[in-house]
């Protein structure tokens, strides 16, 4: 495929996003589409691209309706890009924003696309709504029958309570239980405290408060339905505020609350990847390369402490491709969709004897503290699950190119066991 060709280098030089929304409450009434051709909107105005033809745009949802099918290519249709604009559907969970960012790359660097937009969308408010199994096979049963007399008699079957939409259940399906519920479990295994938890949080929302004072996120977001920033962030939260919500999961002897745990969200992200010589002819400064990824999975079943710890597995392999240690890096994002989730992985990191539950022969090692999620993240922002991503490498970008050089390390958990860590450079 390579032709003999050498690999080229990937930048990202381009970002956009629009405010992420609480569920319910501003993007209530918007739908995926909406929201990521708003998003993709802002970052084609931005970079001057309309009615250019991109390499392809790769992104999606977790959350779909059943005709939201080629979403991404809708989406771009629905833009000013050149409608011979490719576009193709990527979902896995929270990875998604990455992954679809890792595809892109990866046509880039073998040479098969010079530029293209990576990206991820999803809304909580506007979810399908199906009806039960029971009213289901009777109406499948109805349209089988032959005569009008057996299908009255077949349609006289129906309760009124089967008329009662169900939403989708965000659970396992192989334990039952929400992420929240298997994080309970790991704040418990690991022995990671309220406390610490609701300090964490409490940090996350006061530094990307004081990122959005001092104009860190001015270039970066699109305003959407009259939202100008993200609706989660509390700057009026404290300790004694948080130490006063109730257990969200486990009711009785719980430590996750709806203070440390990310929020559902609505919301859209993009970011632009190029090669160096489509940079340069459009004019783009490299805001960052992307150097390397992993993706791993981890068994969740049996252990259900586990559930968003794969990065645990998926660090030491980049690390080791790349030839860098754990304490190489400028810069931290370790995605923030609990509190206790973030803690657990840093304390198995620093341990020995931890490490070695997972069957690695050595620990990473402690991170600076002080290098992580520096503008905040998730818990501040919200989690709108495929648009993580976006925003997460985003941030990470700017970071870099305001410092002018430098590594960032970045890791992000996602349902089903899967995780994905990412290096990018300046």
């Amino acid at each position: 495929m390579l032709s003999g060709k050498q690999l080229r280098k990937v930048a990202i030089v381009g970002y956009n996003r629009i405010p992420f929304a609480r569920q319910n409450t501003t993007y209530a009434n918007a739908g995926n589409k909406d929201m990521m051709t708003a998003a993709l909107g802002g970052l084609i105005d931005k970079y001057n691209l309309a009615g250019k033809q991109l390499g392809e745009v790769a992104g999606g949802a977790v959350i779909k309706h059943s005709w939201e099918i080629n979403l991404m290519r809708e989406c771009v249709l629905a833009s000013s890009l050149d409608p011979k604009t490719p576009a193709c559907d990527i979902e896995q969970a929270c990875n998604t924003g990455i992954e679809s960012a890792v595809y892109i790359a990866n046509k880039i660097a073998l040479g098969q696309l010079d530029c293209g937009i990576a990206g991820g969308v999803d809304s909580t408010s506007n979810v399908p709504l199906v009806l039960n199994e029971h009213i289901r096979s009777i109406l499948l049963s109805v349209r089988r029958s032959k005569s009008t007399m057996d299908k009255i008699k077949k349609l006289l079957q129906i309760n009124l309570k089967d008329f009662t939409p169900i939403a989708p259940m965000n659970i396992e399906p192989g334990t039952g239980l929400s992420m929240g519920g298997h994080t309970e479990y790991t704040a418990k295994y690991y022995k990671i405290s309220r406390e610490d938890q609701d300090l964490f949080s409490l940090e996350s929302h006061q530094k990307m408060a004081s990122a959005l004072d001092r104009g860190f996120f001015d270039d970066m977001i699109t305003p959407y339905k009259g939202l100008l920033f993200d609706n989660n962030m509390r700057r009026d939260s404290s300790i004694e505020k948080l130490a006063k919500l109730r257990p969200a999961f486990d009711k009785e002897n719980g430590s996750l609350t709806a203070g440390n745990s990310s929020p559902l969200t609505d919301g859209a992200s993009c970011i632009l990847l190029a090669s160096e010589e489509w940079a340069q002819q459009n004019n783009l400064p490299v805001l960052a390369y992307i150097t390397h990824a992993e993706i791993a999975a981890i068994e969740y079943i049996q252990n259900k402490h586990n559930l968003l710890l794969s990065s645990i597995y998926a660090a030491p392999k980049m690390l080791k491709k790349a030839g860098m240690k754990l304490q190489d890096f400028d810069f931290y994002e370790i995605h923030e969709a609990f509190a206790a989730q973030v803690l657990a992985t840093l304390k198995i990191w620093e341990s020995p004897e931890l490490t070695k539950e997972f069957g690695l022969d050595e620990n990473l090692g402690a991170i600076d503290r002080s290098k992580l999620n520096v503008n905040g993240s998730s818990l501040a922002a919200g989690h709108p699950f495929a648009a993580t991503g976006g925003r997460i490498l985003a941030t990470m970008a700017k970071l870099l190119n305001e410092k002018g050089s430098g590594k960032g390390f970045i890791s992000v958990c996602a349902a089903g066991g899967q995780g994905i860590t990412v290096i990018l450079e300046k």
